[in-house]
């Protein structure tokens, strides 16, 4: 088993994985609370950094800590599937937390229904799973 690399976020308003206190997101990159996960109130996150987003041009890896004092940091991206959820069906996948494989939400890759397709390239992360600093 390789080396484990997290990285921290500054300032107030972190959210950080309820089981091993790992940063997971900032409250600015936060663009709703009116979402309700699989535990009850969850979060929609907006541009979202992963830290092995695989759909991320080679170049924004050289920008990565300019992006990760804003943006989610050390989460990691499970399979994409169909998934019926409240609001119809979409493809997710899972968000797991890079040091315990907690699952924290999931990120929307599409929207099959027009009026859904804002959710299309964002994260969503449940209250439950997550602990706020600041």
């Amino acid at each position: 088993m390789g080396l484990l690399f997290v990285e921290r976020l500054q300032g107030e308003g972190v959210f950080r994985c309820r089981r091993c206190r790992v940063d997971a997101a900032s409250k600015d990159a936060i663009i709703s609370r009116d979402f309700y996960g699989r535990t009850g109130r969850a979060y929609l996150f907006d541009h979202v950094l992963s830290t092995f987003d695989p759909c991320l041009p080679a170049q924004t890896w050289l920008l990565k800590p300019f992006f990760c004092q804003y943006f989610s940091v050390n989460i990691c991206l499970g399979p994409t599937e169909d998934r019926y959820l409240v609001t119809g069906l979409h493809t997710v996948n899972d968000i797991y937390c890079c040091c315990c494989q907690q699952i924290l939400g999931w990120r929307y890759e599409k929207a099959y229904d027009q009026s859904q397709k804002y959710k299309e390239g964002k994260y969503i992360l449940e209250r439950a799973r997550m602990v706020k600093d600041g």
